[in-house]
């Protein structure tokens, strides 16, 4: 199945349905009179968060979508019936964005979380609504109010515990791979990873959902690359883990490389917690990988692990550290 994280849809509310003009004249009943019911009211237009899906491919193919309109007013004062309501379901973590591209309507993160974001038409008034004393027999009626119409667009951003962080080629499909059963595909090219992909991995018996992006270049903020635009998927992660390649030639430089595109992108992704795994340690071997692990905090500041997505070594140690982030960052909330 195909990724897609932003669309452009086209939404519209149901008409009222029209009011009815008719008079009452039956055998045996000579006091006869107006009984034109009301019209029925359009149906609205609304959304449906859904955990099963986490792609908006489907709105690809269909992009109208229209709620039914009321039905007509009859004699003998029935109201038409109501229009049926239009509901469209979108991935858990879907934001509605009106066409500006900035007004943010709705943010659906939680399952089965509905809104409805337009309303349908009342129905027209049937010819029974005019009767008064003076004017006991109207032949007036109105027609069902409009329904609201609009184009909204659709951004999705990926519900996931931790998000994935680093250059082309550090290993970050790799370690998905490793401790979940997701299957990225893996090459050694730069930008194989060309959408985000997500696995869920279990430590102990607790579910920690990861979230990898495409990897991110210097320059990404400014469109360099492919960019910065899939950062969003992990803006509403717990923490970030931050992965390097322990054998590149510089592995603070690319650190720093990093972090610049985080704090330019903005969103809080600058400020957000960070485990820094330092990957493939099993090509330099376990000596020579922890004078390099060492060198680097000292240069950094920073607490690194050391992991090998390849082995699996040290990748279980990484899981309970982002497992206890998880959970600290549950309690703050509270």
């Amino acid at each position: 199945m195909k990724f897609l994280d932003q669309t452009k849809i086209y939404i519209k509310s149901g008409n009222g349905g029209p009011g009815c003009m008719s008079f009452r004249r039956e055998k045996y009943e000579p006091m006869g009179g107006p009984d034109g019911g009301n019209g029925g009211k359009g149906g609205d237009v609304i959304f449906r968060a859904i955990k099963n899906i986490n792609t908006l491919i489907d709105f690809r193919y269909t992009q109208h979508f229209k709620a039914e309109s009321g039905h007509n007013g009859a004699g003998r004062n029935k109201t038409g019936a109501g229009g049926k309501d239009i509901i469209i379901s979108v991935p858990v973590g879907t934001q509605i964005i009106a066409e500006d591209k900035e007004t943010l309507l709705a943010d659906m993160i939680e399952e089965h979380q509905e809104i409805r974001l337009l309303k349908g038409g009342d129905g027209g008034f049937g010819n029974t609504h005019y009767k008064s004393s003076t004017n006991q027999a109207p032949r007036k009626t109105t027609p069902g109010w409009a329904g609201q119409e609009t184009a909204v667009w659709l951004r999705l951003k990926l519900i996931a515990d931790i998000g994935l962080v680093g250059l082309p080629n550090a290993g970050k499909s790799t370690f998905l791979a490793a401790c979940t059963r997701a299957h990225p595909k893996i090459a050694d090219y730069p930008f194989t990873t060309l959408y985000p992909n997500l696995g869920v991995a279990m430590v102990g018996d607790q579910e920690l959902i990861i979230a990898d992006i495409p990897g991110l270049i210097e320059g990404a903020s400014e469109g360099h690359g492919l960019g910065d635009r899939f950062l969003g998927h992990v803006e509403r992660t717990s923490a970030l883990l931050h992965i390097i390649d322990l054998t590149q030639e510089d592995a603070v430089k690319a650190y720093h490389t990093i972090r610049t595109e985080l704090k330019a992108y903005g969103n809080g992704l600058g400020r957000k917690e960070e485990i820094i795994a330092l990957n493939k340690s099993d090509a330099l071997g376990p000596e020579l990988a922890e004078d390099q692990r060492q060198m680097f905090e000292k240069e950094t500041g920073k607490k690194t692990f050391l992991i090998s997505g390849v082995s699996g070594d040290g990748v279980k140690e990484v899981l309970f550290a982002l497992a206890r982030q998880k959970d600290k960052d549950f309690e703050d909330e509270e």
